[in-house]
């Protein structure tokens, strides 16, 4: 990581925060936006403080069959303690319903014309990674450098380089790293257990599709993500060619 005068720098944002600002257009020229705080260092929403989670976000009401949360100590689901604004925002809204979605951060801008539906994923996802899930931090790197929209080659390429950092990390630890990506099948098996859980949340939840059709598209990734893996990996073997002739 650069340095400044032994001050740390991150690279993608204040030093403080990393900030991400999506803002939906839709049909009717409706506008809402939605700004995303984390800190910089580990990457958790910082949760504003005027929020108060609804009902179904109560971490008893359809609890995820992997979730780890003592109810003693957590009253709330993270995930859906924070997503609540989200939800109400598009509760009246149909998955299908076009929309102009534009993220913005510090870094560059991205936008797409699209569905309600593929601009909420990429939102939801965001929350769904860094509101302190047990089972979903195991993606929280990928947050750092945020793809929105990218397409299912670009997001096997991010989760197994991902996942390759995390092994040279353990073995810096003097912990066994797993090379062959055994586990990784592992991790994305519990991560649809939470979207699935979410999904009977949000069911109770949403007047319309729109947030369940968005955690459904999370899923389709998470289950598409340990089949494709072989096939991308022989798909791109020949763009290392010069590492390979070492």
């Amino acid at each position: 990581m650069p340095s400044n005068g032994g001050k740390r720098v991150y690279v993608n944002g204040p030093e403080e925060t990393i900030k991400y600002f999506y803002i939906f257009r839709l049909a009717d020229g409706t506008i809402k936006r939605f700004d995303i705080s984390l800190d910089a260092r580990t990457l958790n929403y910082i949760r504003p403080g005027n929020q108060t989670p609804p009902e179904w976000a109560k971490l008893s009401y359809y609890k995820c069959s992997p979730c780890t949360l003592d109810e003693t100590a957590h009253e709330f689901c993270t995930i859906a303690s924070n997503i609540g604004e989200v939800v109400n925002a598009f509760k009246d809204s149909a998955s299908y319903e076009n929309a102009h979605v534009l993220i913005m951060t510090k870094a560059r801008d991205i936008s797409k014309n699209t569905t309600i539906q593929e601009g909420m994923s990429s939102l939801l996802g965001l929350y769904m990674v860094t509101s302190g899930c047990p089972v979903m931090e195991k993606l929280k790197p990928l947050v750092r450098y945020h793809l929105p929209f990218s397409t299912i080659d670009e997001s096997v390429y991010r989760i197994v380089s991902m996942y390759l950092f995390a092994q040279y990390y353990l073995k810096g630890k003097g912990k066994k790293p797993d090379w062959e990506l055994k586990k990784l099948a592992d991790i994305y098996e519990n991560i649809r257990l939470v979207n699935a859980g979410m999904s009977e949340r949000l069911k109770n939840a949403a007047a319309r599709d729109a947030s369940i059709s968005a955690v459904a598209n999370l899923d389709d990734l998470a289950s598409l993500v340990p089949i494709l893996i072989n096939d991308t990996l022989a798909s791109i073997e020949d763009s290392f060619s010069s590492y390979l002739l070492e």
